[in-house]
C-alpha cells in the first residue's frame, strides 16, 4: 500500500503515537505536526521525560503504587494510619481516593481486577502480597475500594476468602458510586462520602 504521508518518518510518528489509547492516527498526526513545530530542546526533554519515566520509576515494595524510590511516600509517611489498608485495582484509583482527602490510612494496588474473559486470574494480581501484609499483623481494617462492577465484585469476593480467618476487619467502600462504574471516573465528594460511609463487607452476600 502507498504510503498516505509525504514521508516515512512522519508515518513512523504518526504509528508509534496512535498506539497510545484514545489516539487515533487522526489525532497522531495533529500531534506529531505539533511536535515538529516546537523547539528542538522542548521535544528532546518531552522525549527524554518519558524515557525516563519508563526506565527509572519504581512500584513501592509494600503497596505497589508507583514511585521514585523502593518506599512510596505515602508508605513511608509517619502520619498515615498503618492499621487500615485500602485495596484498589490501579494507581490512577490511589490518585482519586487522595484527592477525596478524606482517607489517611495505607494501600494496597492490585494490579488489575479478576477478569477471566480476559486472562486474568488471582495469580496475576498482587493477592498474595496484600494477604502476607495482613498476616505480618498491625493491620486491623481492609477497605476494598474496587470497581463497582462484575469483576470488581469476584476480586473483592475472592479475597476475603484469602483472609478469611486472620484477625482484620473487611468493610468496603458505600455504593454512593454507581454499580458498574470505576473508581477513577467517580467525583470527589461522592467518592470521599463512599469511604467515609463504608460498610461491613458482606462475605455471603446471598
Amino acid at each position: 500500500m502507498t504510503n498516505q504521508f509525504p514521508s516515512q518518518l512522519l508515518e513512523n510518528a504518526v504509528q508509534a503515537l496512535s498506539g497510545l489509547p484514545g489516539v487515533g492516527r487522526k489525532t497522531a498526526l495533529r500531534l506529531a505536526l505539533f511536535l515538529l513545530r516546537q523547539d528542538e530542546a522542548h521535544v528532546h526533554s518531552f522525549a527524554e521525560a518519558i524515557v525516563n519515566f519508563k526506565d527509572q520509576v519504581k512500584f513501592c515494595r509494600h503497596c505497589h503504587n508507583l514511585s521514585d524510590s523502593d518506599e512510596c511516600d505515602i508508605c513511608s509517611n509517619p502520619l498515615r494510619d498503618a492499621s487500615t489498608i485500602c485495596v484498589v485495582e490501579n494507581v490512577q484509583d490511589v490518585m482519586a481516593v487522595e484527592q477525596t482527602r478524606q482517607y489517611r490510612g495505607l494501600y494496597h494496588v492490585l494490579g488489575g481486577i479478576i477478569s477471566p474473559i480476559d486472562g486474568i486470574g488471582p495469580k496475576d494480581l498482587e493477592i498474595d502480597s496484600l494477604v502476607e501484609r495482613v498476616r505480618a499483623g498491625g493491620v486491623s481494617e481492609v477497605i476494598f475500594a474496587l470497581s463497582t462492577t462484575m469483576e470488581g465484585d469476584t476480586t473483592s469476593f475472592y479475597i476475603s476468602r484469602r483472609l478469611e480467618g486472620l484477625p482484620v476487619k473487611l468493610t468496603a467502600i458505600a455504593r454512593g458510586v454507581s454499580v458498574g462504574d470505576e473508581l477513577e471516573y467517580a467525583d470527589e465528594l461522592t467518592l470521599g462520602r463512599s469511604i467515609v460511609n463504608r460498610v461491613a463487607f458482606n462475605i455471603n452476600p446471598h
